[in-house]
């Protein structure tokens, strides 16, 4: 599956990746996180492990489970860690702690190195096996974050090995190595393949989109995060020079 990437990579990519796989050939390894289906986090895992395995890393993915009180509670961590005001009651941080704490007992993370992703497994870090190494790999901005939730994360995140983001812009200070994964794509998901012009028509078509002049797209879940309004500005814009129509495709958030 590597081999795929040789003619879409950076020249010497493949040797690189398989180069520092050898230095931890054998190792055991675990990702964590809210949802097996649904959202960048389980797209981006479907297609990651896979390579790890084929690197010769002993990897698996443990998927935390909780109650809809849980998920409306980070539900609004998420919104309150992108600068969102929310409101926050002592039984949401409570159903917070008591969810990390079940799932603790429940999942299996027994590894030598962990990549905890986001904040809803966060506190799994109580939990950390003696020895392992873990990594807390935050995929939104948390720069102007609400302070009273970034307080109340902050004591796990620090006592993780260390953080990555996915811009310096993004991060917060944090007594711990920081690295970055800038953002990207996989040009062998199905999301990202060429599309035959006869399926492009059907698509159009049932939506009700005409063909009639140029289209400018965003595909993206409906969330202010998206910066949909960003998109209808630059939409403006264009317009101003060049006739063509705004189509914004999405769904709500998982």
């Amino acid at each position: 599956m590597l081999e795929n990437y040789r003619d879409v990579a950076p020249q010497g990519t493949v040797e690189l990746l398989r180069q520092l796989g050898r230095q931890v050939e054998g190792k055991s390894m675990v990702h964590v996180n809210s949802t097996r289906y649904g959202g960048g986090v389980a797209e981006m895992l479907h297609r990651l492990l896979p390579l790890f395995e084929e690197l010769g890393i002993k990897v698996r993915w443990e998927v935390m489970t909780g109650s809809d009180l849980f998920y409306r509670t980070t539900k609004s961590f998420h919104n309150a860690l992108q600068g969102t005001r929310q409101r926050i009651t002592p039984e949401l941080y409570d159903a917070f702690i008591e969810c990390n704490r079940d799932n603790a007992k429940r999942l299996n993370l027994e590894a030598e190195f962990a990549m905890i992703h986001d904040p809803q497994p966060a506190a799994l870090i109580d939990a950390r096996p003696h020895g392992a190494r873990w990594i807390w790999r935050c995929h939104i901005d948390v720069s102007t974050p609400q302070h009273s939730v970034w307080q109340f994360l902050r004591p796990f995140v620090v006592r993780y090995d260390a953080a990555v983001f996915s811009l310096p812009k993004f991060s917060q200070r944090l007594p711990l190595p920081q690295f970055l994964v800038y953002p990207s794509i996989d040009p062998f998901s199905e999301k990202n393949r060429e599309l035959e012009p006869d399926e492009i028509d059907r698509v159009l078509q049932r939506l009700g989109v005409p063909r009639d002049k140029p289209i400018l797209l965003q595909v993206s879940r409906f969330d202010r995060f998206k910066d949909p309004v960003g998109v209808v500005a630059a939409y403006r814009l264009v317009k101003k020079s060049h006739d063509c129509r705004l189509v914004l495709a999405g769904g709500t958030a998982t």
